[in-house]
């Protein structure tokens, strides 16, 4: 079956969104669709193995070991795939947030 594909172009382009107007230029369709789309989003810290037994018996103020060092990137996850490395940063006052350093290229046929 032959797929007809004609390019729509998007209304809300917003200037310095070089990736957004290729996409447009490039038979996409129309991208706008998808912008409601809810996604997931998680950093990871570190992780850590424990027996139920000792999950348990932590308290409050208990403290657990995770497998990185201090200052080692954070992974990205996008709805559960590792998108990005990153650095945790002070975002205002009381809030910490991740600063993207580095882009996870992963083979798409997995």
């Amino acid at each position: 079956m032959s797929e007809n594909r004609n390019p729509l172009v998007l209304d809300e382009l917003k200037e310095g969104d070089p990736a957004l107007r290729r996409a447009a230029g490039n038979g996409t369709g129309d991208l706008g669709a998808i912008y409601d789309i809810p996604v997931q989003v998680s950093a990871v810290l570190g992780r850590a193995t424990m027996q139920v037994s000792q999950l348990l018996k932590l308290g409050r103020g208990a403290m657990i070991e995770l497998d990185r060092k201090l200052g080692e990137a954070v992974d990205i996850y996008v709805n559960n795939r590792l998108v990005a490395r990153g650095e945790v940063v002070m975002v205002g006052d009381n809030r910490l947030g991740i600063t993207m350093t580095e882009i996870v290229k992963t083979d798409r046929a997995g």
